[in-house]
């Protein structure tokens, strides 16, 4: 994500909407520049010296913006001051949900996490008891924080979210209890709620942070327990008709012995590049996954630090094969040929020109998988695609959380500041 550019609002807006749009320029440069001095924002925007006192002021009584400094040991005065974004001004919550467990995130309003806790569910006992596992694990990163309460909440779950109603659905495997903790969140909080698939989520925070930050267009393949899918182009997330844009276990490909259906996806992608169907994989080529290794936590105990504890097994054995180099490469490639079929798919439908291997597999194959893969895809595809490896991990989803709630919250707190208008308390 690049820098705001500055632009000259205040020709054709009314006065106040140029104020609106001015105040937004600044509180973005001050969020991607760090902190600044009048003048600089004035250098910055272009705008005029009295317009820049003006919004500063603004901004100041709005508990956006504050001083935080000076510019340099030889200046003093007004001039001098450094003014820098109000972080605790809000505090934000990001969940990733999996089957059994949830990881939270509390961040500030620049999208800092300050505080993660992963707590594990039994996804065989009463929903009730997952969503007050779950509340509690968000009321203790919240705490861990120094948070009162959060400003705005977003959510990763797998399945499909309805883009008319914002509810979770469409698929009879979602655990109800997911369902059910949106539900009391909503309850609870009174704050805003966002939903989201998980895939998605794993897009946004590939493009912010990740292997994507210098595309617009691009596919996610997210290789985990299941396979799914992400779609950005030009710069927008493409959720589909009913959300389901992405299902790409479903697709039917050669190699599988059998079809999808509508009630399931074996027989689909999903039977090639899931993470049980690696571990056959592995199997019928001799190789151990050995000893847990990777800095994602997979396969070891939460470390209290946002690792889920379900990590696919199938990563494990992508990693030793990685770290085994050329006893591990008849592996790697057999799966690589599989994950091309999928990638072919995409890109004949869709010709993203770039496609990420996501996930704990993806990103635990890291080049020598993703290599691989585009080796296979230019055999099968006339398209020249880039295939690359997630630079993110399994944390991509809770990450995308809190990219969502940030932008979110900023949409509201920067698009608020003005005369008239209260901020959010």
């Amino acid at each position: 994500m690049h820098p705001p550019r500055a632009a000259a609002a205040g020709r054709t807006a009314s006065p106040a909407t140029a104020r609106l749009i001015n105040d937004r320029l600044a509180l973005q440069l001050l969020q991607f520049e760090g902190p600044l001095t009048a003048g600089q924002l004035k250098s910055l925007t272009g705008l005029s010296r009295p317009t820049v006192a003006d919004l500063v002021e603004r901004l100041q009584e709005a508990g956006l913006i504050t001083v935080v400094g000076e510019s340099g040991a030889q200046r003093r005065g007004p001039n001098a001051r450094l003014y820098g974004i109000v972080a605790d001004r809000a505090h934000l919550v990001g969940l990733d949900l999996r089957t059994h467990s949830v990881t939270v995130a509390v961040a500030d309003l620049l999208g800092r996490v300050r505080a993660e806790h992963t707590v594990p569910i039994d996804p065989d006992g009463a929903p009730d008891t997952a969503v007050a596992t779950a509340l509690a694990a968000v009321d203790k990163a919240l705490a861990a924080a120094g948070a009162p309460a959060p400003h705005t909440i977003a959510v990763g779950a797998p399945g499909l979210v309805d883009p008319a109603t914002g509810r979770l659905g469409g698929t009879d495997w979602v655990p109800s209890w997911h369902v059910g903790l949106v539900g009391a969140l909503r309850a609870r909080t009174g704050v805003p709620v966002l939903l989201e698939n998980e895939v998605n989520l794993a897009a946004i925070a590939e493009q912010r942070d990740g292997a994507a930050h210098d595309r617009d267009t691009f596919v996610l393949l997210w290789l985990g327990q299941g396979t799914g899918a992400a779609v950005v182009l030009d710069g927008t997330l493409r959720r589909g008709a009913s959300g389901g844009t992405g299902e790409i276990g479903f697709l039917p490909v050669p190699g599988t012995g059998a079809l999808p259906s509508a009630s399931g996806c074996d027989g689909g992608f999903h039977s090639l590049a899931g993470s049980a169907a690696i571990c056959t994989l592995a199997a019928e080529h001799g190789l151990s996954s050995g000893a847990a290794a990777g800095p994602d936590g997979a396969n070891e105990p939460s470390s209290g630090t946002g690792a889920p504890t379900d990590a696919p097994p199938g990563e494990s054995f992508v990693r030793a094969a990685v770290a085994a180099g050329d006893a591990g490469a008849a592996f790697l490639d057999a799966l690589a040929a599989r994950i091309a079929l999928g990638v072919a798919a995409v890109c004949a439908v869709l010709d993203p020109g770039c496609v990420v291997l996501g996930g704990e597999i993806g990103h635990g194959g890291g080049a020598a998988l993703a290599d691989r893969v585009a080796g296979h895809l230019a055999r099968l595809s006339p398209l020249r695609t880039d295939v690359r490896a997630g630079a993110v991990g399994g944390r991509a989803v809770l990450l995308g959380a809190v990219r969502a709630a940030r932008d979110a919250a900023q949409n509201e707190l920067f698009g608020a500041a003005g005369p008239g208008v209260s901020p959010r308390p």
